[in-house]
């Protein structure tokens, strides 16, 4: 038996249209998972043409993941598109804003905390509904380093990446044993658009990759593997967990 064969399987992915999340996709269509990407953006229907063209079966639904209405409707879209089965969820998609404390606007949290955590909540909430009627189903939340330390000037980044960890432990303690795998994956510093400006200051990027053994960053090839373990039969008895992905920076 191949632990890793997604074969059969039907994957939902948000922001599966670019960076990181376009990695995760990638690599499920590899292990032969059907998948929808959501997003946001116009781009995510290129995103889904692009990836068709090398032969996987992939669809695009566009959802503004701030809207609760828009969340339901394109998850039953998503669904539709599925043939009414969903065995995997990747909550990937995730906005950014950057603001001392003191400054830091209550609109910019309140977006950060809508997009980031609570889409995040009514998505594993909509899949796990699906999941507990067949008596199984893999969630996969994406987490990240701020899950563990605060962060400069992204106080609500921060927060809702701490809640992202500690949702996923509390959903797994409810559904482990009714059949669902939910775990997380805890990106380290990743070469992606969000991280452009970081990847600009020559004093930070110095810094940063000063405590990355690796010695460089990351990059959305960096994630197929962790994605697709923690999708497939080869992590069933993992539960609950928050995996750094990070070239070894919390080792450091």
């Amino acid at each position: 038996m191949n632990l890793f064969d997604l074969s059969e399987k039907c994957a939902i992915v948000t922001g599966g249209n670019r960076g990181l999340g376009r990695g995760m996709a990638e690599g499920l269509c590899e292990a032969g998972a059907k998948v929808v990407i959501m997003a946001s953006s116009d781009s995510v229907a290129d995103s889904a043409r692009e990836l068709s063209s090398k032969g996987y079966n992939v669809c695009g639904v566009q959802c503004d993941l701030a809207s609760n209405e828009s969340i339901h409707r394109s998850f039953e879209k998503a669904v539709s598109l599925l043939g009414s089965n969903v065995d995997i969820l990747v909550n990937n998609a995730g906005i950014q804003r950057r603001n001392r404390c003191e400054d830091f606007t209550l609109a910019d949290w309140d977006d950060v905390l809508n997009v980031n955590l609570r889409a995040v909540f009514t998505m594993c909430q909509l899949a796990g509904r699906h999941m507990l009627e067949r008596s199984g189903g893999k969630i996969i939340n994406v987490a990240s380093m701020l899950s563990y330390f605060g962060g400069v000037t992204v106080p609500a980044y921060a927060a809702s990446k701490g809640g992202v960890a500690q949702l996923t432990r509390a959903l797994s303690n409810e559904w482990a044993q009714r059949g669902i795998n939910v775990n997380a994956i805890a990106p380290g510093y990743m070469a992606t658009e969000m991280n452009t400006k970081l990847m600009e200051d020559e004093k930070r990027n110095t810094e940063i990759l000063a405590r990355i053994p690796a010695g460089r960053w990351g990059t959305p090839q960096d994630v197929k593997g962790i994605t697709v373990f923690l999708a497939s039969a080869a992590s069933d008895y993992l539960n609950g967990a928050v995996i750094p992905v990070d070239g070894g920076y919390l080792g450091r």
